[in-house]
């Protein structure tokens, strides 16, 4: 969605609360693709104060659908997103080659879907659980240890230890 700021830069003292709901669908960054299952809503204030700066602010929540950083099960994760940005209007219009404007903001126009995607990818959680107590999968045969036990052969040797267990394989009797 894009919302055009041409009235704001011009207009001192200009006021608007815009409804508003993001375009955005889903989520893709390194981590890979998500899939944003609900977006509410959100009030979009702009005010120009004093024909000098731009403010831009609103909140709202989407969630996300991620997965476990244990079990790679799917997780509907919560962010809350707060929107609380400020133009310089006396710079607006001046591009030089080190200074570039907001990835969000095109001109004239606020692109609400990538400012979106930014407050996103900044508060994106730092580990993502299905539950506090989630035991993972099971290295050996990948089963999901929070559905039960494991069938696979549980013990573990120690790596350390490998040349003695050879030693002891080579003079086993039978």
């Amino acid at each position: 969605m894009k919302i055009e700021l041409s009235e704001f830069f011009s207009n001192e003292g200009k006021t608007e609360n815009l409804n508003v709901v993001s375009d955005l669908d889903s989520f893709e960054s390194k981590l890979g693709s998500f899939l944003i299952t609900e977006k509410a809503p959100f009030e979009l204030h702009l005010e120009n104060q004093e024909g000098k700066t731009l403010l831009i602010n609103g909140e709202t929540d989407v969630t996300v659908n991620t997965v476990c950083d244990r079990c790679l099960t799917d997780v509907p994760t919560s962010i809350h997103i707060t929107i609380d940005e400020s133009l310089d209007l006396n710079t607006m219009g001046v591009t030089e080659d080190e200074e570039e404007g907001p990835a969000w903001l095109d001109e004239s126009e606020l692109d609400l879907d990538k400012l979106v995607y930014d407050e996103i990818l900044v508060n994106w959680p730092a580990k993502v659980l299905c539950r506090e107590d989630c035991k993972g999968i099971c290295s050996k045969c990948g089963k999901n240890l929070n559905l039960g036990t494991r069938s696979c052969d549980r013990s573990v040797p120690d790596p350390r230890m490998a040349a003695i267990q050879d030693i002891f394989n080579q003079f086993k009797e039978v």
